[in-house]
C-alpha cells in the first residue's frame, strides 16, 4: 500500500481478533515509530512493547477507554523522557508524531490499531506509571492497541467546509 492510500484508509479499530502478531511485523512497527521526527531532533521517546495478557488486562482495568485491549494481542506505550527533553510541550508533540507513525505502519502492514490517550490525565498517567514501574522522568503519553481487525469501518470524508483556509483565516 502506498503512503497516500495508507493515510486515507486508516481507521481507528476497537474490535480485534486474538491472533498473535508476528515478531517481524512488530519489529517493522518499532522501526517506523523510531523514524518519527522530533523537536530539535532530541528523540525523547521510549516505547514499552506489551504482549503479555496479564499486563494488557492491567492497562484495560486502569484506563476507562482501553476496553479494546480485551482481545488486542499487543499494545505499545509511548513515553517521553524529561531528562532528554525538559519541555513537556515538545515531548507531547514528539510522542504524538511517533504514535501516528505507529498507527500508519500498523495499517500498512495489514494490521489495525487505535490511539488511547494518557497524557495530561493525571489519574491515567499514575496508573500506567504504577503498572510499569516508570521512573519519575518517564511520562506516559499514549497507548496504541494493535491487532488484526475484527471490524472494518468505511473510510470517512474528512474535508469540512470552512476549515481549509488559503493565505488568511
Amino acid at each position: 500500500m502506498d503512503a497516500i492510500q495508507t493515510i486515507l484508509t486508516r481507521r481507528s479499530i476497537r474490535k480485534f481478533k486474538e491472533t498473535k502478531i508476528p515478531d517481524k511485523a512488530i519489529n517493522k512497527i518499532i522501526e517506523c515509530a523510531l523514524s518519527a521526527p522530533s523537536a530539535r531532533n532530541q528523540q525523547p521517546c521510549h516505547l514499552i512493547i506489551v504482549n503479555e495478557r496479564k499486563l494488557l488486562n492491567a492497562i484495560m482495568e486502569a484506563h476507562p477507554n482501553a476496553k479494546m485491549l480485551d482481545k488486542a494481542p499487543l499494545a505499545i506505550i509511548i513515553c517521553g523522557d524529561t531528562n532528554i527533553e525538559p519541555n513537556m510541550d515538545y515531548i507531547a508533540l514528539d510522542c504524538a508524531a511517533m504514535t501516528q507513525n505507529i498507527l500508519l505502519a500498523t495499517h500498512a502492514l495489514g494490521l489495525a490499531g487505535v490511539w488511547i490517550g494518557v497524557y495530561n490525565r493525571k489519574e491515567r498517567e499514575a496508573e500506567i506509571r504504577k503498572i510499569f514501574n516508570l521512573p519519575h522522568n518517564i511520562i506516559p503519553i499514549s497507548i496504541t492497541a494493535i491487532g488484526y481487525a475484527d471490524e472494518i469501518p468505511a473510510p470517512i470524508e474528512r474535508i469540512t467546509e470552512g476549515r481549509i483556509h488559503y493565505n488568511k483565516f
